[in-house]
């Protein structure tokens, strides 16, 4: 389930990157803006397929019999209705771009490029409109997304029970993932791979036998290419999982005796 909560970030996070797109595109009608809505459009499609996958892969899993979980379906199934209506405004785009065809052969060229820019000015307004639309309802997609990924995490950090067994992290490899978790960390491979270096976000090293752990049960990732700059470690789902779930109790402050008192216990003393 934690992969899930992954899969769900990434969703938002894919919804967002399609928004940011609608969002800079002009409304200037034109042969240029269908070729740039088309793939759009076929990129909406695809959100919407992925939403139903997660969707369907959290009602059918273990996540559904935890207390609390219909919330967090219902705010992922509410995101396929702005999804779809997103994929719609898209196409009344398109159905409101007014093309350079040309018309029958009467006037002048100069009365034509007269006639064209007349149904573009009238057009324009029109396909702003479909275009903010479409961007609106994708960042109400990409939220909905967000909002169940963190009605997830919430939901199993308050049922461990439910989850898939996590690995019992040693006090060393509980405080390498919290560190990496706070400021991030970078990996650095050397050129004969034999000296290879995680540095924290605050330049401090990490020791490489903790990493491997975390490593090993996916509680990391590592991003980047791996080239000589190194790759960018994040933690995963599972990773905030284990450091909500396996968070050390709190130390008691210790016992201080207040200053007065050691005042006068200092002078009984002096008598």
């Amino acid at each position: 389930m934690p992969v899930q909560i992954d899969r769900l970030r990434q969703l938002g996070a894919a919804f967002t990157a399609l928004k940011d797109a609608v969002t800079s595109l002009e409304a200037r009608p034109g042969a240029e803006l269908l070729a740039q809505l088309s793939p759009k459009i076929d990129q909406a499609h695809q959100l919407i397929t992925r939403t139903l996958h997660q969707l369907s892969d959290l009602s059918a899993s273990q996540y559904a019999a935890i207390p609390g979980s219909r919330t967090a379906l219902d705010a992922l199934r509410a995101v396929v209705d702005p999804a779809a209506m997103a994929a719609s405004y898209l196409a009344s785009a398109v159905a409101e771009n007014s093309l350079d065809g040309a018309g029958l052969a009467r006037g002048s060229s100069a009365d034509a490029d007269s006639v064209r820019q007349a149904r573009h000015a009238s057009a324009a307004p029109a396909l702003a409109e479909a275009l903010a639309r479409a961007a609106n309802c994708l960042d109400l997609s990409a939220t909905g997304c967000l909002y169940t990924a963190a009605g997830v995490g919430r939901d199993l950090a308050r049922s461990p029970e439910y989850v898939a067994t996590l690995p019992r992290l040693t006090p060393a490899q509980y405080t390498a993932l919290e560190k990496i978790a706070q400021g991030g960390a970078r990996f650095s491979k050397s050129l004969r791979g034999d000296r290879n270096a995680i540095w924290a976000g605050d330049n401090s090293t990490l020791h490489a036998k903790p990493f491997e752990v975390l490593e090993k049960y996916q509680l990391v990732r590592l991003r980047g290419q791996g080239s000589l700059g190194g790759q960018d470690i994040t933690v995963t789902a599972a990773g905030h999982l284990a450091l909500t779930t396996q968070k050390p109790p709190a130390q008691p402050a210790s016992a201080q005796i207040p200053p007065a008192q050691v005042t006068a216990d200092t002078a009984r003393k002096r008598r």
